[in-house]
């Protein structure tokens, strides 16, 4: 909301000017109304909640942030979750909400739902791993049977569509309740004729298992064009589905995490977190860092005598260390992406460590080839600078190339998140043996 619509509203708040506040919330989407109530006090949200019919206050809830919802939730009685938010929600929207409350408060909640269906749906939700297909799954869904006629298809379609705001697929499935096809809802219109849905379904739809990870769910999403897919158990019955608008929320979220990992912080945080929090979450790798610079004085100080013979190669030190770190950060990001799309596979490791190699091999000459004309000119042929720089700076670009290109391939091997690798991990570990190779080169030629 902007700015002057917020403080208009919290002046409605602090006036309980309940009337006039319902006007303009009855306009309002709500996501906005979610944006609103993520900047106020849980106290000042539940008086806006109390103005809401039953469908938009889920709907709201929804929507807030997750800190903010949780300060809100924590404030109401269980009771009150269950009858006022919680029986309007989708399943899956109903368990990203439970999921979040510790398990006393889980049970309260799913005590008081009075749909004992939609209760034992979100108890079956709740066992699935959240990063999985089954964690992020729906059981809203139009089922049909295949041996059903075309009339009785469609008195059962109408009768489970009364209970759902929107209908992406109709599914099909045989007698053990197994996912058998899609029925075309043209179908209906063109051929209300046929005896059967298995005659007109279009039959091996494309599904995931409940346990297939969110990234392999969002790939088949994305490759398929779909706005919904079904999901089955390990007999091929149908459990539920998962639309795009949930698989959005989790891309977002797994792409926030991955740039946080990237840029050194150890968990999700917010700017609107408290200093303690964000400081928790940046802490971690710049002690790392410090161990690093400190790990790089006590090589450095081992060849005082160096520098003493040769003063100028101590300017070249940040452009060592920068150069390995940009070149390993490039490599890693290139290869982390293409682990994400699934345009690259850990079983290619050698082929990409093969093709990475020659893209270094030409950058690290170009890149070698520019700093000694450099140095020539300002140093002379014969000047130690002069070829050890361009030495270094090749040894540094290969090996950061090659090992910025390992490490994240090695990391999906062993099922650890590799855009740990894209981070100050890269940048450190180069930094550190650029500075070996870039003294042992300079002693070996001097």
């Amino acid at each position: 909301m902007e700015n002057e619509d917020l403080k208009k509203v919290s002046e409605l708040i602090e006036e309980k000017n309940s009337d006039q506040l319902k006007e303009i919330l009855k306009d309002l989407h709500p996501t906005d109304i979610a944006e609103l109530c993520d900047e106020l006090n849980a106290e000042d949200a539940r008086f806006v909640y109390l103005l809401l019919d039953n469908e938009k206050a889920a709907d709201v809830l929804v929507e807030m942030d997750e800190d903010a919802r949780k300060r809100f939730l924590d404030i109401l009685p269980s009771e009150t979750i269950a009858k006022r938010f919680v029986d309007y929600m989708d399943s899956d929207d109903a368990v990203d909400i439970i999921r979040d409350m510790d398990e006393d408060k889980q049970e309260e909640v799913l005590s008081h739902i009075e749909d004992i269906e939609q209760a034992g749906d979100i108890v079956d939700l709740l066992k699935y791993d959240e990063d999985t297909a089954g964690g992020l799954m729906g059981t809203e869904m139009v089922i049909v049977n295949e041996n059903w006629s075309m009339p009785e298809c469609l008195r059962e379609m109408r009768l489970q569509a009364e209970d759902m705001d929107e209908i992406y697929y109709v599914y099909v499935v045989d007698d053990d309740e197994r996912l058998q096809g899609v029925f075309p809802l043209k179908k209906m219109i063109t051929s209300p004729s046929v005896s059967k849905v298995k005659h007109v379904m279009k039959k091996d739809p494309i599904a995931v298992h409940v346990d297939t990870p969110i990234e392999d769910v969002v790939q088949v999403i994305e490759k398929y064009d779909l706005v919904a897919i079904p999901v089955i158990d390990s007999i091929g019955r149908l459990v539920g589905r998962i639309t795009v608008d949930d698989v959005m929320d989790e891309v977002r979220e797994q792409a926030e995490r991955d740039y946080q990992l990237a840029s050194g912080l150890s968990q999700d945080v917010e700017s609107d977190d408290n200093v303690f929090r964000q400081t928790t979450a940046r802490l971690p790798w710049l002690l790392i860092g410090i161990l690093g610079g400190i790990g790089n004085s006590m090589i450095l100080g081992n060849f005082d005598t160096t520098f003493a013979a040769h003063p100028e190669m101590a300017l070249y030190i940040p452009l060592i260390g920068g150069t390995g770190g940009n070149v390993g950060t490039q490599s890693s990001a290139l290869v982390v992406q293409g682990l994400a799309n699934n345009s690259l596979n850990v079983e290619n490791t050698f082929k990409q460590v093969l093709k990475e190699s020659v893209v270094a091999l030409i950058n690290a000459t170009i890149i070698s080839m520019l700093v000694y004309i450099y140095n020539f000119v300002r140093f002379g042929a014969n000047a130690t600078v002069s070829y050890s720089v361009s030495a270094s700076l090749f040894a540094v670009v290969m090996f950061a190339s090659i090992f910025g290109t390992i490490v994240p391939l090695t990391l999906e091997k062993l099922k650890i998140d590799p855009a740990i690798a894209t981070g100050p991990f890269i940048s450190i570990t180069n930094d550190i043996i650029g500075m070996l190779m870039y003294m042992g080169i300079t002693v070996f030629l001097s």
